[in-house]
């Protein structure tokens, strides 16, 4: 017996014996805690009504529970004799794979939130449009945390090399002043949505078409031409815009400006200006076409008819139209629209 418990005791002192106790007792350790944590908190999420804290906890117990064995093989190694540089690199690289875990789940655990938070809020900034902004931006901030925590597990110091990069990154940000403009320019418009995608635009600049595609650097219109423009944001966002397409439905109010010579029957040619209008394909029956009595002018009568069409893209083709029967109308029964004359009287 005394031999048994001498050798026992001798097995005890080794420190590859003893390593190897530390990590078997943490990976019991990890096994319980992922135990309870999946017990615990598992039952505590179910009583939510939303399925993503379920998620979130589903994408944690994995990263725990080895991040507990990591621990654990950082303990034995130096319970080891080896040499520092051994010991520092095997450390290191320890340290590095449970970054790297780490960094994937918290780039999982942060895309998922993005998309619940974007079908749950009616933010403007956060929408279809911009949520691979957002979810990019993201990964670029939890990369490059990443990659800071990965330098100082290995002892690399990290201040000169970003003291570097902010450098360089005002020296880019000089010499793409445009393209960032331009960046920012989209991101507030589809932000703040003055137009969406489909929508009937017309900007003071003269471009009028459909909006085809809202990008982050530029936006291009298809003009009635069946020309594709392409616009920076950056001009568009400095521009006033004219929504065609906005209010609460995409019909539009066309006015015709028209004069009657003085004499003329004003109620015939308003029964007439109205029925030309409702006799009208393309334009819609309630709000019901009238017509207005403007003012009293030199030559005539001033009239405004107002009709309203479908869609904004009809209103050149319905104005034709609509002023061609407006002319034959009148020349059948002979109702005049004067024009100014000049009365030249020369000396005898």
């Amino acid at each position: 017996m005394n031999w048994f418990n001498n050798k026992f005791g001798t097995l005890l002192e080794s420190p590859l014996i003893q390593s190897i106790l530390i990590l078997f007792g943490f990976v019991l350790l990890a096994k319980i805690t992922d135990l309870v944590f999946a017990h615990i908190f598992k039952r505590l999420v179910a009583k939510t009504k939303s399925n993503l804290d379920d998620k979130i906890i589903d994408l944690l117990h994995k990263p725990i529970f080895y991040s507990i064995i990591f621990i654990g093989f950082t303990f034995a190694f130096k319970r080891i004799d080896l040499p520092d540089y051994i010991d520092f690199a095997l450390v290191s690289v320890v340290k590095t794979i449970a970054i790297l875990i780490w960094l994937v789940i918290l780039t999982r655990i942060f895309i998922l939130t993005m998309d619940w938070l974007s079908t749950r809020t009616a933010s403007r900034l956060l929408q279809h449009k911009t949520l691979p902004l957002f979810n990019n931006l993201g990964k670029i901030v939890i990369a490059i945390l990443g990659i800071y925590f990965i330098f100082l597990s290995w002892n690399i110091n990290v201040n000169g090399l970003m003291a570097s990069g902010a450098a360089l990154s005002l020296v880019l940000g000089f010499a793409a002043k445009d393209t960032v403009a331009n960046f920012f320019s989209g991101f507030f418009l589809l932000a703040d949505s003055p137009f969406k995608e489909g929508d009937y635009i017309l900007l003071d600049t003269g471009e009028r078409g459909y909006v085809k595609n809202m990008g982050l650097r530029s936006t291009r219109i298809m003009t009635r031409d069946d020309i594709e423009i392409t616009l920076p944001n950056s001009v568009i966002a400095s521009s006033k815009i004219v929504n065609e397409s906005g209010g609460p439905a995409e019909i539009e109010r066309v006015r015709i400006t028209l004069t009657i010579s003085y004499g003329s029957d004003i109620d015939e040619v308003k029964e007439l200006l109205i029925s030309i209008a409702k006799n009208n394909s393309n334009v819609i029956d309630e709000p019901e076409p009238r017509v207005r009595f403007r003012e009293f002018v030199e030559s005539g009568l001033k009239l405004q008819l107002l009709f309203w069409i479908y869609k904004p893209e009809l209103r050149g083709r319905t104005v034709d139209q609509i002023n061609t029967d407006i002319y034959k109308k009148f020349n059948e029964r002979n109702i005049l629209i004067p024009y100014p004359t000049m009365k030249v009287i020369l000396p005898n």
